[in-house]
């Protein structure tokens, strides 16, 4: 492993970790002061009681920075908390409803189902069928006018997103969040 490889995971290099000779320094007010020699740039930093911070390592000279880097440090760590609070994450919950299903025990499902499209999450909504027994006869039409009755009860609070292959044994659809 070389230095490079090396530094992505200590962060950029301050102060004396900076070994070009020369650097190009833009200083706390964002002003480009131009290429200069990094033991000046070191000076000037240490005169405004700030660190040297090398922001841009490609290329001949280097681009460093004069800041506070403990202040820097605690802004990025801040702002990176910030996104992660702000971050949906979507899950997939599962109902499971009999293909027989009476229409009161289905309200009750759909009850359940609304409160996870609401909570902006998937649902999978699956058929269930006992043991190794297939549901045969009546059954094979009444799984898919069942999911056509489950999708118009949901209607526009969700849009079909994906249905189970023909050749699957448990017949199921995704129903995701409608779009606001």
């Amino acid at each position: 492993m070389n230095n490079r490889d090396n530094r992505r995971d200590m962060g950029p290099r301050i102060n004396n970790r900076i070994f070009a000779k020369s650097v190009q320094v833009i200083n706390a007010d964002g002003q480009n002061m131009g290429v200069m020699p990094t033991t000046a740039a070191l000076e000037m930093a240490a005169n405004a009681g700030l660190d040297l911070v090398e922001i841009n390592s490609n290329g001949d000279t280097p681009i460093v920075k004069i800041m506070d880097y403990g202040k820097y440090k605690y802004d990025q760590k801040k702002r990176a908390a910030e996104a992660r609070k702000n971050q949906k994450t979507t899950s997939l919950r599962d109902v499971w409803v009999k293909p027989f299903i009476e229409e009161n025990d289905l309200q009750i499902k759909m009850k359940k189902v609304f409160e996870f499209l609401g909570d902006g999450d998937k649902v999978k909504i699956s058929v269930m069928t006992k043991g190794n027994k297939r549901v045969l006869g009546q059954g094979r039409d009444a799984i898919p006018e069942l999911f056509a009755h489950i999708l118009e009860i949901i209607g526009e609070r969700g849009t079909l997103e994906s249905k189970s292959k023909p050749d699957e044994r448990t017949k199921s659809i995704i129903v995701a969040p409608a779009k606001k």
